[in-house]
């Protein structure tokens, strides 16, 4: 299977690829800072 693959270790660096997980690594955290912040909100201002 693709998941249980060991790395290759000739394979060229993808900057590409490394662009989009920061993207998605930033994306994950502010939709759970956002979801945190209307819990927050929700509980102690209402």
């Amino acid at each position: 299977m693709y998941f249980f693959r060991k790395k290759d270790p000739d394979r060229p660096r993808s900057f590409n690829l490394r662009v989009m997980h920061a993207i998605n690594v930033t994306a994950i955290t502010l939709f759970l800072l956002a979801i945190l912040y209307k819990i927050i909100e929700r509980i102690f201002f209402s």
